[in-house]
This record gives structure tokens, C-alpha cells and sequence, in this order.
């Protein structure tokens, strides 16, 4: 290179070095001034979404009881308040009121897989299957017992559990006084007078002799000094109290028979069932020894008396017995079947039980869900009646209803992320400039709780009782019944909303009171004794 060349390439490596510079000077002042640009427009694209759309509060998705008038960062958790909507926040309830409701995307409806079903109205037979064994009919019984003393000349061939018809022989009795008694009818008819003929015939009668065994007399003009005992009916003999050479007693039973024209089978049928089993209700048993054969009956009898350790109620059915095929001891499946009627019923998976009610999630418009608390009947197959709380043709939650119930339960999860998608910078920057919003500036400022919106008070009840308890901050009352609550009287503890209203009250003392219901407790507001004013 040339001494001139060497001395003109310092001066062209510093324009090059200007003229980068100028360009990046120029490169960050227009992305500057673009920011700048664009910060007010996504401030106007929020602001025009925010007043498109009322918000009624600001509230914590970790504590939604508290409602704040004005955004900013929540005084409980590092986060920002979310707001509630006018379009998302209350739908009507059942009753009129307020009631919590939950909106869910479709997209959130696909990932926790929920499913609807239509509340039906279906007529319901009230067909109930239990299990039960075959029983002989205690109804059906006959005793056989000796009507004289006398001696077991011979038992016939009987033994307990065979089946005998009627008329069998069973005991040859020999009745020395029946014998003598015999005798001295014969002479007096021998001797012709009609009268003393009568009186002795009436004695044998009085004596216990069967008819039939005086025709026989009468006839052959002997007395007959043994008696065949046979059965008066047909049956089955459970028991057999004689044997050869045995004397027997006036009164004495000798054999115990039970027929069996029909049987009972008696069926265990869960308590919570009682209210759909009645007397007379039809009955069809099928049983493993008549295969493909079914066997109708009714039901005679609902006993008083339940197991205690199956919570199960007995029934006693009466069962035909042709041909004698039903044993006892045969295990049998049952189905009863009542009256048809119609009913409003729903999927039985559709139904939150929380122990103290019952609960569906109601499907409304534009993906919209809300509790409700309905009143349940028995459950037919994989279905259950409602009696109340719901309405032909509405829609509720068949799957997926535990996790739409976690997630009303926060408010927040679904609305936290709408709300960023449609705020965007807005939402993050509920604070002025010379206050920054950060955590510590949120706690030393925090937004002040909502006052113009309150949530709706809960209705009180007034009542009077008697007091049975005083403690520091609760009543333990014997109250009056509480048509509104459909409470009975009873007796029950109650929180006091502030501690003096028990001051001056003594146990056994007459009150008036008004008490709201707080969550899962019942608050006393105000309470006076019966004639006084109200504290």
C-alpha cells in the first residue's frame, strides 16, 4: 500500500464508524417514538374494552368474599385483584335471589370433559330387586293332640319331613276311658229308651270322640277300644312327639304338620327403599332351581322390625306352590314392581351430595353453569327422581360436575384469564405513576374494600324459645318451630353476632330472638325476653 493510501484509511474507517452510529441513533429514536405511539393506543384499545363491558368489583380469586371499589395489587396475596364482570358476575337463582354462577369456555369444557343430559320426565315403575329364600307358611299349620289319656300302640311309618296327604294315619291310641264310655252307650240303647239313649250319645261327644268314631259304634254294636289319629291336613310333619309304648295325656301334642300350598319368601330390601314397598304389591321371583321359569306373587306383609346390621327392611311374599317344586331354603331374586307414575328423573351422576343437601350444576346460556339445590326421590336403574329444584327440559353437568364444582368454588381461575387475554397492560397498572405498583407499595396502599356493593345480606328469621345454655360467645336455645327454615321445635346451639346480646339472660328464660344463617352456622342478631324490647 502506498503512503498515501495508508493515510487515507483512517479517515474512512471514521466515517464508517459515524455513519454506524447515526444509524443506530436513528434506529432506537424511531423505536422509541413507536412505543411510545403504540402505549396510548393499547391503553385506548383496553380502556374502550373495559367500558364495553360494566364491572361490578375487584376482588382476590384466593379470598372472592372480600370485594374492592378500584383495581390495584390484593392486601392478601402478591397478585393483582381480577375484575368481576356485570355479564359474568350473578345470575338469577331458582328463588329469585342472587346466585353464584360459573362461566366456562368451551375450551375448558373440552378439557374437563363435560357432558350434559336433559332433565327428563320418564314414567317410573318403582321396580325394586332384592334377594330372598324360600320360608314354609307359618299360617298353614295344624296340631294334632290327643283329646283322652291313653297308650302309643303303634306309630305308622312316619318320621319328621315327610310329606303326608290328608287323612293319613299317623298314632294308634288305645283310650280305656273312651272304651268304658262306649260300653255304657251300648247298653242303654240296647235297653230302648230314646232319651237316656241321647244323653249317653251327647257324652261320648262331650268325652271328645270324633263322629265318625260313634257312627262306628253305632253301626257294628262294638266298642272300639284302639282309635286311629290321622292327619287333618296335607303337609309336611316338622315334628313327631310319639313313640310305641308311650302314654299320652288329654291335651298332649303329637305331631306338628305344615302345609304347602304356598310358601313365603321372605326378601331383605335396603331402608332407604321403605316408602316404595306396600302390602299387595306385585311380586315376580325367579329362582336356580326353575331355570327360565318365573314365580308371581304379592306382598302379605312389610314386618315392623328392620336388621340392625344390614339396614335392610323384610318382607314377607306368599308364593303359590303347585306340585310342591318350591322348597324351603331356596334362594331366590326378586323384583318388585309398583304402581307406574311419571317423574322428573336425571342421570344419578349428575348429583353433588354434600352430606347436608344435594346438588346439580344447571346449564345456562352462553356457557354459563350455577348450582342448584334439589330435592331427591328413589333411583330407578342409573337414573333418579327429582322432586324438586328442577324443570322439564332443563339441562345440567353429567360429567366432568366435580371440577365445575372446584372451580366455582375460587371464581377466579377461568376470569383471571379472560381478563388478561382482554385487558392486557391495563390490568397490571391499577396504580399512578409517582406509586409504582409493587408488592410493598401494595401493602402500604392497599385498595379499600367496595362499601357501594355489598353482597346480598342473608335473610333472618325470628322465633322464641327458651334459654337452656350460656356461653361467652354462644346460646344454646329451645326453640319454637320455623316455618320458613321448615324446622321443627328443637333444641340447638346458636353463635351470637356480638357477645353483649347474652348479657342479662338467664338459663330457663323465655327470649325472643331473630338469627341469620352464616355458612354452615346460625347467627343470633338480635334477642330480648319475651316481653321486653329487643337488644
Amino acid at each position: 500500500m502506498s503512503a498515501t493510501g495508508r493515510k487515507l484509511l483512517p479517515i474512512a474507517l471514521l466515517a464508517a464508524g459515524v455513519a454506524l452510529g447515526w444509524g443506530v441513533a436513528q434506529w432506537r429514536g424511531a423505536a422509541s417514538h413507536a412505543g411510545h405511539d403504540a402505549a396510548p393506543a393499547a391503553a385506548t384499545s383496553a380502556g374502550a374494552a373495559s367500558a364495553a363491558r360494566q364491572v361490578l368489583y375487584w376482588y382476590d380469586p384466593m379470598v372472592p368474599t372480600q370485594r374492592f371499589d378500584k383495581p390495584g395489587k390484593s392486601p392478601f396475596m402478591d397478585m393483582q385483584l381480577v375484575p368481576r364482570y356485570a355479564d359474568e358476575g350473578e345470575v338469577a337463582g331458582a328463588a329469585g335471589g342472587a346466585a353464584p354462577g360459573l362461566a366456562v369456555s368451551t375450551q375448558a369444557q373440552q378439557a374437563l370433559g363435560m357432558r350434559l343430559a336433559t332433565v327428563e320426565k320418564r314414567p317410573i315403575g318403582a321396580a325394586i330387586e332384592a334377594t330372598g329364600t324360600v320360608q314354609l307358611n307359618e299360617r298353614d299349620i295344624s296340631i294334632v293332640q290327643a283329646r283322652t289319656a291313653g297308650f302309643v300302640e303303634r306309630v305308622h311309618a312316619r318320621a319328621p319331613g315327610d310329606v303326608i296327604a290328608a287323612g293319613a294315619p299317623l298314632v294308634d291310641l288305645m283310650n280305656p276311658e273312651w272304651l268304658g264310655a262306649q260300653q255304657e252307650y251300648l247298653a242303654v240303647k240296647a235297653v230302648g229308651d230314646a232319651a237316656l239313649t241321647a244323653a249317653a250319645r251327647q257324652r261320648l261327644l262331650l268325652l271328645g270322640m270324633p263322629t265318625a268314631l260313634i257312627e262306628q259304634v253305632e253301626r257294628s254294636g262294638q266298642a272300639v277300644a284302639v282309635q286311629t289319629i290321622t292327619a287333618p291336613t296335607g303337609g309336611v310333619i316338622s315334628e313327631l312327639m310319639v313313640r310305641t309304648g308311650m302314654t299320652v295325656a288329654a291335651g298332649m301334642t303329637l305331631a306338628r304338620i305344615n302345609g304347602l300350598g304356598t310358601v313365603w319368601l321372605e326378601a331383605a330390601v335396603p331402608e332407604a327403599l321403605a316408602a316404595s314397598v306396600q302390602p299387595g304389591q306385585r311380586v315376580e321371583a325367579r329362582f336356580a332351581a326353575l331355570p327360565g321359569e318365573a314365580v308371581n306373587g304379592r306382598v302379605t306383609a312389610v314386618l315392623p322390625e328392620a336388621n340392625r346390621d344390614t339396614r335392610t327392611l323384610r318382607l314377607r311374599i306368599e308364593l303359590p306352590n303347585p306340585g310342591q317344586r318350591l322348597r324351603a331354603g331356596l334362594f331366590a331374586q326378586v323384583t318388585l314392581r309398583g304402581t307406574q307414575r311419571d317423574a322428573l328423573v336425571v342421570p344419578t351422576e349428575a348429583v353433588i351430595r354434600t352430606g347436608r343437601r344435594a346438588l346439580v350444576y344447571l346449564a345456562e346460556a352462553q356457557g354459563r353453569y350455577r348450582p342448584v339445590e334439589v330435592t331427591l326421590g328413589e333411583e330407578v336403574d342409573d337414573r333418579i327422581v327429582v322432586r324438586s329444584g328442577l324443570a322439564e327440559g332443563q339441562q345440567v353437568v353429567a360429567s366432568g360436575q366435580f371440577l365445575v364444582d372446584s372451580e366455582a368454588s375460587l371464581q377466579g381461575v377461568l376470569a383471571r384469564a379472560a381478563t388478561a387475554a382482554v385487558a392486557g397492560p391495563t390490568a397490571a397498572a391499577p396504580t399512578s405513576a409517582k406509586a409504582p405498583a409493587t408488592a410493598a407499595n401494595a401493602r402500604a396502599h392497599p385498595p379499600t374494600p367496595a362499601t357501594a356493593m355489598p353482597p346480598a345480606a342473608a335473610p333472618e328469621y325470628a322465633t322464641q324459645g327458651t334459654v337452656v345454655d350460656i356461653d361467652a360467645d354462644s346460646l344454646t336455645l329451645k326453640h319454637d318451630p320455623v316455618p320458613a327454615l321448615k324446622w321443627p321445635a328443637m333444641t340447638m346451639p346458636f353463635k351470637l353476632a356480638d357477645p353483649a346480646l347474652a348479657k342479662g339472660l338467664k338459663k330457663g328464660q323465655a327470649v325472643q330472638f331473630s338469627f341469620r344463617q352464616q355458612g354452615d352456622e346460625h347467627v343470633v342478631t338480635r334477642v330480648a325476653p319475651a316481653s321486653g324490647a329487643a337488644r
